[in-house]
């Protein structure tokens, strides 16, 4: 597959960071790249990448949502609020590099994330990871994100993937007419992770469903529900970015939670 490497961003260089424990980045460089992807349709799948210079792993960010983030051809962002693209220079902090996929085609990926083509894309996307990287790849799926994250792990290549991370996943029916039970979760055979927001009002991504969906992985060899609470609401819409639902004014806390579960199966 040909891939167009668009643009080199200048990085952030200074000292060491002033940061310890496991999995905290030892330099402040961070090399950003936009990535843009040639689809068999012809339509473009665009990807920022985002990482430290030695890399303690990758990790595949999902966004919620339609999809679109708006990646800009010098890595700008239209639309930055959700909370794995938010988030994602805590875990540059912490020592991972991060792949944050636009929408294809721009287009609403609303509905279309449980299909067995975008099964295909996130193949696609973990072996860039691979390709880009070093040490283990991480899937990690927000809201409507989590709906890939369960079917990219679901149908991931044999070794190709270390663990997937499900953070407030849609497990009610609602407008985009799929949720992770419509995403193989039998499938998935990897280590899991389900963090669960008590706060988070979001009607269709209940808390209460997290259990359901780790019995759901019933293949896994080792599944892992974690509970979370907090979180400021600055937007009406409770399943918006800017609300417990997208971990809003507790990202640190979470992605540290997130990270002690990805640094023990990145050793």
């Amino acid at each position: 597959m040909r891939w167009a490497k668009l643009l080199l961003l200048a990085g952030l260089v200074g000292g060491p960071l002033a940061l310890s424990g496991p999995g905290r980045a030892q330099d402040r460089t961070i090399a950003t790249r936009v990535i843009d992807m040639p689809r068999p349709n012809g339509a473009d799948q665009r990807v920022l990448l985002s990482m430290p210079v030695h890399p303690r792993g990758m990790i595949l960010m999902l966004p919620g949502g339609a999809g679109d983030i708006g990646i800009e051809r010098d890595g700008t962002l239209r639309h930055g609020d959700n909370f794995v693209v938010r988030a994602h220079g805590l875990w540059n902090a912490r020592g991972y590099g991060v792949l944050i996929p636009d929408a294809l085609g721009h287009a609403n990926m609303r509905g279309r994330r449980s299909s067995p083509g975008y099964a295909r894309v996130i193949g696609d996307l973990v072996a860039l990871a691979h390709r880009e990287g070093t040490g283990p790849v991480f899937l990690l799926g927000t809201s409507q994100g989590s709906v890939a994250a369960m079917n990219g792990a679901a149908h991931a290549a044999p070794g190709s993937i270390a663990g997937v991370v499900l953070t407030e996943s849609v497990s009610v029916m609602g407008g985009s007419h799929e949720t992770v039970f419509d995403a193989d979760p039998a499938g998935v055979t990897v280590p899991a992770l389900v963090i669960a927001n008590s706060d988070d009002a979001c009607k269709v991504a209940s808390p209460d469903n997290a259990s359901r969906i780790a019995t759901a992985m019933k293949h896994s060899p080792m599944v892992q529900v974690i509970a979370v609470s907090g979180g400021v609401t600055r937007s009406d819409n409770p399943c918006g970015s800017l609300t417990p639902h997208g971990y809003y004014g507790i990202e640190d806390k979470v992605v540290g939670v997130i990270a002690r579960w990805m640094d023990l199966r990145s050793r």
